[in-house]
């Protein structure tokens, strides 16, 4: 019998500190999120991170904490109830990072009699820090504890046109009768060396003004070239103006050069530049979380508020949107039938 299991990033168990220093420590510890030699990766994140960042990310958690718990956690449980409605096999959620982790929810799955799971990384575009990790640790973890069932994956869907039909009536949709100069598209930032360790030509990937428009195999597992085609795609899908929109990179972290522009020096330079009405849509996550519902709808509000801005308005991720569920539970259909 086949199985799904949605992964998705994950979040600590509580807004408290220690929680949130559990968490990070296993987040960032991870050698496809910061991918630098352990002895280096010690000494930033238990030397330094760990020591300095988890009191100011659990008072950040805690303005955005529900009383159902963590916004991420609970939206995808919401997403999970609906797809499993929606579709004739088992269906289980799992986190790359806490508590609800990747062998939980292979196991449920096994429980339940599968022997076939489809591991469903809910990230429309793909990443080290992101799809990768999430498809080597299932893959460790079948082939230690469960060499009976057989695994198969979802690649990134940021180029499918029934995605694009979907975020673009998505935004649309919390657009209508809002009034806005323009809308940024805001990417979870990552490295630059990450782009360029996963080009596999070993050559294409520039990270210049050409290289992600110049069609190349690289394209497959260059995130940077996904996050822009999302870009274009839902900009050809509503029509927008050449100079209504644009594309930014958030959730820096570190000195490395990261993808530019960063978001928050953009909304900056739009609000300075005299762009009142601003709309943000952030297509990297499917799920609001801390980095859309602090980063972007609180603290971009005020730096736009700060220099001038008069309307702010945040697009929320697809979250359980039933166009998304009705997407996602097609998909799997599919891979069922």
């Amino acid at each position: 019998m086949k199985g799904i299991l949605l992964v998705n990033l994950g979040s600590p168990d509580s807004p408290e500190p220690k929680d949130v220093k559990k968490y990070l420590g296993e987040f960032l510890m991870d050698e496809r999120v910061i991918d630098v030699p352990l002895w280096a990766r010690n000494l930033l994140v238990k030397g330094i991170i760990l020591n300095t960042r988890p009191k100011a990310s659990a008072a950040a958690y805690k303005k955005i904490w529900w009383e159902e718990g963590s916004p991420l956690i609970v939206i995808s449980e919401r997403l999970q109830r609906k797809i499993q409605k929606q579709v004739k096999v088992p269906v289980a959620l799992a986190m790359r990072y806490g508590s609800m982790t990747i062998k939980k929810g292979m196991q449920e799955l096994v429980d339940k009699g599968v022997n076939e799971i489809l591991i469903f990384p809910l990230y429309p575009q793909f990443a080290m820090a992101t799809t990768e990790t999430i498809l080597v640790l299932a893959e460790e973890i079948q082939k230690e504890h469960f060499p009976q069932i057989k695994l198969d994956s979802v690649k990134a869907f940021y180029n499918k046109p029934d995605y694009i039909e979907v975020l673009s009536n998505s935004i649309e949709k919390h657009l209508d009768g809002k009034n806005y100069d323009h809308l940024l598209f805001s990417y979870h930032g990552v490295p630059e060396r990450h782009i360029k360790k996963r080009d596999i030509t070993k050559s294409h990937c520039k990270i210049d003004g050409s290289c992600c428009a110049t069609p190349s195999k690289a394209h497959e597992f260059c995130y940077r070239h996904q996050c822009l085609e999302v870009t274009r795609l839902v900009a050809e899908h509503l029509q927008l103006k050449e100079n209504n929109y644009s594309s930014s990179f958030q959730s820096r972290l570190g000195f490395d050069p990261w993808l530019q522009p960063y978001t928050d020096r953009t909304i900056e330079r739009l609000g300075k530049e005299g762009i009142k009405n601003m709309a943000i849509v952030t297509p990297a996550f499917v799920s609001d979380c801390l980095e859309t519902l602090e980063e972007i709808a609180m603290e971009g509000q005020e730096i736009f508020y700060e220099v001038g801005g008069n309307q702010f308005t945040t697009i929320p991720c697809l979250n359980d949107d039933q166009e998304f569920v009705d997407l996602l539970s097609n998909w799997i259909n599919s891979w069922i039938n």
